[in-house]
């Protein structure tokens, strides 16, 4: 652990403690028909992430306009539009049925038509044009893989094709026992489930935003934000994977609750919080005051704030403006 950084334990601590107060005082994840305006824009910024994680080159400025105006911007290859394209479409479905209670029915938290569904969406649009080219008919998008996989270059083997019906049927079984589970224990059985996903590699392609994306249904059916790895971590992302295949799932179940709290503080409590209510410091930074200056203003007595139990400031937006005001006073 380098000097400075929280330990996994009281990181983990830290992401029960400020779950439990996004569910008592601000009564937990918004539905999308509610605060719509919040989920796009967490689904924007997966998209853009997730589909640079796996090597699309569109910026963040370009994804937006081609999920929103439905305007291609630039000269990218038509496959990465329409990577884009396809993961956007799955990941609005997995957010507009994972984050509210009433859009599924089924008493399982995951079920195995999902999964396909999920995948179908991903691959959907950009196989019309760059079809996968090994797959046969039968293994179209949402269909599983009737090829064996070779052994990855970190010396990971997934199954054969013949047993991943019976290794997802398990797969899922786990993913319902994390019903009623919460850190310390669910950061590490998360990254456990997500990474035994990418060992099954249940689909000829795909299957890193498909697993993402399943890794963010679980989370938002259990009332949890959603692990949105950035494409800085892709290096540190597939550096955990393959400690996991390896049997340590600690340095994932870190990257997965470190993620979970910057889409806390990065998207959701900004928007629900009222101006009065405390919230950790990160979720009041911005461009002109960061995290970090916030907290050294909180130590030093400047800007109004308190401790909570997990050892993290808390302010709120009201006291951040009074303090902001206070330093233009001091500099006239």
């Amino acid at each position: 652990m380098s000097r400075g950084r929280r330990s996994r334990s009281a990181l983990y601590e830290q992401l029960r403690i400020q779950i439990a107060e996004l569910h008592d005082q601000f009564g937990g994840l918004p539905a999308p028909h509610e605060a719509g305006a919040i989920w796009h824009d967490i689904w924007l910024d997966e998209t853009h992430h997730s589909t640079a994680i796996e090597g699309n080159t569109l910026v963040l400025r370009q994804v937006a306009h081609l999920v929103d105006e439905g305007r291609a911007i630039g000269n990218k290859e038509l496959r990465e539009y329409m990577e884009v394209r396809g993961y956007s479409n799955a990941a609005e479905w997995v957010y507009r049925h994972g984050a509210d209670p009433d859009a599924s029915s089924d008493d399982a938290l995951l079920t195995l038509t999902e999964i396909r569904h999920v995948h179908a969406l991903i691959l959907g649009a950009v196989w019309q044009v760059a079809p996968h080219p090994e797959a046969g008919d039968d293994e179209r998008p949402g269909s599983f893989r009737r090829h064996d996989i070779k052994t990855f270059p970190g010396g990971m083997k997934p199954p054969p094709w013949t047993d991943v019906p019976a290794r997802l049927d398990g797969w899922l079984a786990d993913a319902d026992a994390l019903r009623g589970l919460e850190a310390p224990r669910l950061p590490a059985e998360l990254a456990w489930l997500h990474a035994r996903f990418e060992q099954v590699h249940p689909f000829l392609d795909g299957n890193g935003r498909t697993g993402r994306l399943l890794l963010n249904l679980l989370l938002a059916r259990l009332g949890y934000p959603p692990a949105i790895v950035r494409k800085a971590d892709r290096n540190r992302y597939l550096d955990a994977l393959r400690h996991a295949d390896d049997g340590d799932c600690g340095p994932l179940g870190e990257l997965i609750a470190r993620a979970i709290l910057d889409s806390l503080h990065r998207f959701l409590l900004p928007a629900v919080a009222k101006p009065e209510q405390l919230v950790p410091l990160p979720a009041l930074a911005g461009e002109s005051l960061s995290a970090n200056a916030l907290r050294v203003a909180a130590a030093r007595g400047r800007l109004e704030a308190v401790k909570g139990r997990d050892g993290i400031w808390r302010s709120s937006r009201a006291w951040v403006d009074e303090y902001i005001a206070s330093r233009y006073r001091r500099a006239a």
